[in-house]
């Protein structure tokens, strides 16, 4: 199960940088997919314990829903 948040974490990052750095309409989903990054890479810093990791994933949590929210609004 480790692994695959780790996988999910990774490809959904990937993917949300891609889809925003295009610069298109559907960029703002770029956001949603780092929010599911963030999320998976939080369960796994806490599982694993490193807690460098998980304090920039909730500083890029953080960085996510602002862009979620400027998007949306």
């Amino acid at each position: 199960m480790q692994n695959k948040i780790e996988w999910v974490g990774a490809i959904t990052g990937l993917a949300g940088a891609l889809l925003l750095s295009l610069n298109i309409n559907a960029s703002g989903y770029g956001f949603i997919l780092f929010l599911l990054s963030n999320i998976a890479w939080i369960i796994f810093s806490l599982r694993r314990r490193t807690y460098g990791l998980l304090v920039q994933q909730l500083g890029f949590t953080a960085t996510s829903i602002i862009g979620v929210l400027r998007w949306l609004g």
